[in-house]
């Protein structure tokens, strides 16, 4: 099984390894087909509510990989998305230079690493899960424009694989146009036989056009009474934000181990600092593996936060302090899962999640899927 994964891997996403020369085209592509369907009416999960559902998280994509010198290549991935409408989609368009056999430069629009499942976010076939844990794996963009360089090695009896990125992006996230400018990070990974560790650190100048009606004019009531310092507080007018991310996976003996645990903030603002992590631990009988998963999400603000505004300006402070409790959440995610090879290529998968968010609200969704890669 583990050498079939990391071929399917290899296949999917040539880009991250120097695929063999080839004067052709190459075409490869991936697709999952999950429905899913919440156990109480009322709810929702993952864009799920009590009528099943094919679309929050079916999708199906294509690779196109050319040569276009010894040590040139391009690549671009399109992508059709339920959710979507399945509209297609570029994800990503770059080209790759192989500047030596331990080191390659790639620019375009490429996947910012942010953990251990980036490169493969979306191959579901590449993990065990229906999805990824969504404490940790809560992003609402994934790719950037820019360069990166990866250079790998052998330290000892350890493979070593250092990727440094730099660019931008620029997406509209929950009806806010944002920007990320002078992105930059490290993305450092280590192997060695059944281990794999990893550490990542990213940073950029964060910018968004908040469009929220209330938060606005909020903003506005701040201003005019001169509240400036509490004002910017709130508004993201390129502040500083980083993420920091730690994994580690384990594949021993069929008992299989998943950790990660993210921190990102963005200074001075409406955005709450968030700590999240989960921990994930699995058993494969042969074709049949069988996992479970814990996850918790931490957002809040430093106790610093509230009560800047003095009594005098009468509700203005309780409403300040009002809008950053609303914002903040505590979440903890429980998931059973099984996962079936049933072709070299396929797998069906069976998830059940329990979540309960700032211990008022419980959903719980079950979902089944087929991920194959081509």
């Amino acid at each position: 099984m583990k050498n079939t994964l990391v071929a399917a891997i290899i296949v999917v996403l040539g880009a991250t390894s120097t695929p063999a020369l080839t004067a052709e085209t190459k075409i490869n592509g991936f697709a999952s087909v999950v429905a899913g369907i919440m156990s109480d009416p009322d709810t929702e999960l993952f864009g799920y509510s009590d009528k099943m559902s094919f679309k929050p998280e079916s999708l199906f994509a294509l690779q196109i990989t050319s040569d276009l010198t010894e040590s040139v290549t391009a690549t671009a991935q399109i992508m059709s998305r339920g959710e979507n409408d399945y509209s297609a989609e570029f994800e990503w368009v770059y080209l790759s230079y192989e500047i030596s056999d331990s080191s390659q430069l790639n620019i375009g629009r490429l996947r910012i690493p942010f953990y251990r499942y980036s490169d493969f976010l979306d191959v579901g076939y590449a993990y065990n899960w229906n999805r990824p844990p969504s404490s940790v794996y809560n992003l609402d963009f994934t790719s950037y424009d820019g360069l990166s360089y990866v250079y790998t090695s052998t330290i000892g009896e350890v493979d070593s694989s250092l990727q440094l990125i730099a660019g931008s992006h620029n997406s509209v996230i929950d009806g806010d146009p944002s920007e990320l400018g002078n992105l930059m990070g490290i993305n450092w990974t280590l192997n060695y036989d059944w281990l794999t560790a990893r550490i990542a650190y990213f940073g950029a100048d964060v910018s968004v056009d908040l469009q929220n009606e209330g938060l606005v004019e909020l903003i506005g009531i701040l201003d005019l009474y001169g509240l400036d310092e509490v004002s910017n507080d709130i508004k993201i007018d390129e502040e500083y934000g980083d993420f920091l991310a730690i994994g580690l996976s384990a594949d021993y003996n069929n008992f299989i181990v998943d950790f990660e645990i993210i921190s990102s903030a963005v200074e001075n603002s409406i955005s709450a600092d968030q700590n999240s992590a989960y921990l994930s631990l699995g058993y494969r009988f042969d074709e049949l593996t069988l996992l479970a998963t814990i996850e918790n999400r931490n957002e809040e603000y430093d106790d610093s936060r509230y009560g800047q505004i003095p009594a005098a300006y009468g509700t203005l402070g309780a409403s300040v302090d009002g809008l950053l409790k609303s914002r903040e959440i505590k979440q903890d995610i429980v998931s059973l899962g099984a996962r079936y090879n049933f072709h070299p290529s396929a797998a069906l998968k069976f998830d059940y999640t329990n979540s309960e968010t700032n211990k008022e609200s419980r959903e719980s969704v079950m979902s089944v899927g087929v991920d194959l890669v081509f």
